[in-house]
């Protein structure tokens, strides 16, 4: 790539990566060298925002492993550090200990609204923001589903995320109440001549605390970029809120049977 000329272009860039070490015994030096790789690869002087996530809570070198981010930090190798699929009283132990956190990222959707129980009262009364994914549960709320057969089981979906989320409303709630949601999404989409997606990205974003929402995307296959963009083109009015959560107090709750967010993995 042609640098030159382009650095007011580049400072607009942020490089944000994630590090999910092994759980086990952490060393000051482990993490330098992740840093120090990652800082490689993308060819930056520094970070804008380490994600860090691990697996196992019952193995405590968590805490050691965010420490050492904190002192790389410090240093201006790591603007900023944050989490993903960490549960509130994990981060309740981290800001204890005085380790400043900016975000954790989780799953957050209309179906999946287990951050609002105990997650987003903390991120409030701490200034963090929540980086919400799984918000068109892998591309199920569309007009895609609108009006379909529920699929004969997860195989016939043609993607893993397609699957996982195809479980989360099956934890939800059932089919049939699903398509009763896509169609209040529907006609608030029709009302705003946008899409089913666009709708349910907007309903996160206007959520508090809520920092962003990630889309993912299979480059050349289906990225979808100018339809998601339409979602920062509308609001949506008190009626809009109300259809929706008129749907979703007929679902179960999916704090009480699966817990508080990140809980689905460990």
């Amino acid at each position: 790539m042609e640098l030159k000329g382009n650095e007011e272009e580049l400072k607009r860039i942020q490089a944000l990566t994630k590090w999910v070490p092994q759980p086990g015994i952490i060393t000051r030096s482990m993490v330098n060298e992740s840093i120090q790789r990652s800082l490689k690869r993308i060819a930056v002087n520094s970070l804008d925002l380490l994600q860090f996530h691990w697996w196992d809570y019952n193995n405590p070198y968590y805490m050691d492993a965010l420490k050492y981010l904190s002192d790389i930090r410090d240093k201006g190798l790591i603007k900023h550090i944050g989490l993903t699929n960490f549960d509130t009283e994990r981060m309740q132990i981290m800001t204890d200990s005085d380790i400043q956190i900016v975000s954790n990222q989780v799953q957050y959707s209309i179906i999946d609204r287990r951050p609002e129980v105990k997650m987003i009262p903390f991120c409030i009364n701490n200034k963090i923001s929540l980086l919400a994914y799984g918000s068109i549960c892998g591309g199920l709320m569309s007009e895609r589903y609108l009006g379909r057969t529920q699929p004969p089981s997860t195989v016939d979906l043609d993607t893993l995320s397609l699957r996982k989320y195809k479980k989360m409303i099956d934890a939800w709630g059932s089919w049939t109440l699903f398509q009763e949601l896509l169609s209040s999404l529907n006609t608030i989409a029709q009302k705003y001549n946008v899409s089913i997606a666009n709708v349910a990205t907007r309903y996160i974003l206007d959520k508090p605390v809520v920092g962003g929402v990630i889309i993912g995307a299979r480059l050349g296959i289906s990225d979808h970029i100018s339809n998601n963009a339409k979602a920062f083109n509308f609001s949506l009015d008190k009626s809009d809120y109300e259809d929706i959560d008129a749907v979703c107090t007929k679902s179960n709750n999916l704090f009480e049977t699966i817990g508080d967010c990140g809980d689905e993995y460990r």
